[in-house]
């Protein structure tokens, strides 16, 4: 991998679940779903300590262990107001709910929510109830490196804007399709967002995700992007 990470460590746990290391020590988990997770390798399921935990939206393949994580480390969880009240009445101790555009500082990182285009219904005791909207994170840590994680999404003309205000230096890209963006549409997300490198998420998990990291590699062509193809329990340093 040619991106300089100053620090952080990065793996990925298969889906769109990522476990992340700063510089400082803290142990950040984006969209936690691993016991059930089809990708997330056996010796990874039993996580050894969250300081932070960031839920994009509340479906059962994001937060599939969300409550359960909570609960037995005591992580600051970060998300969209809705979802952030339903964590705490389901047993989180520690919330920090936030909104589209706003930002605050949690343990040595600063969050930013921003827009996905996606929906957000939170599947409990057989109701599907609202769970607020689905959203994104950039993620600023210590070192100043910025990481965009897009959640699920479709892509959107104001990722231009994410790149504008927070020019992210490695951004986190759903390619699944049919329930997020394909390959092709990943690829134009990495056109408005002016990415230097992105590592493709979303994608294999089921027989429905089509999008393949070789295919968006290939309609990325010669944008200059680094497209870092990560294996399930694989860590970048």
């Amino acid at each position: 991998m040619k991106l300089d990470l100053n620090g952080i460590k990065i793996t990925w746990l298969g889906h769109a679940t990522f476990r992340i290391e700063s510089p400082g020590g803290k142990t950040i988990i984006i969209d936690p779903w691993v016991m059930n997770n089809p990708m997330c390798p056996d010796d990874h399921k039993n996580i050894g300590k969250i300081d932070v935990m960031l839920c994009t939206h509340g479906h059962g393949d994001h937060i599939g262990d969300a409550v359960a994580l909570a609960k037995k480390h005591d992580p600051i969880v970060v998300g969209v107001y809705e979802l952030c009240m339903w964590m705490q009445k389901k047993g989180a101790k520690q919330i920090a709910p936030m909104n589209k555009g706003g930002s605050q500082t949690v343990g040595d990182i600063r969050v930013t929510m921003v827009h996905a285009d996606h929906s957000c219904g939170i599947e409990d005791d057989g109701e599907m109830i609202y769970g607020g909207e689905a959203c994104g994170y950039v993620i600023q840590f210590e070192n100043n490196f910025k990481i965009y994680h897009a959640g699920d999404t479709n892509v959107f003309g104001d990722m231009c804007i994410i790149h504008e205000l927070y020019a992210p230096d490695l951004v986190m890209l759903p390619i699944g399709d049919l329930y997020t963006m394909g390959p092709r549409e990943a690829s134009y997300a990495c056109k408005l967002l002016k990415a230097k490198a992105v590592i493709p998420m979303h994608f294999g998990t089921f027989p429905a995700l089509t999008g393949t990291p070789s295919e968006f590699k290939k309609s990325v062509g010669e944008m200059g992007v680094e497209v870092i193809r990560m294996e399930p329990g694989k860590t970048l340093s």
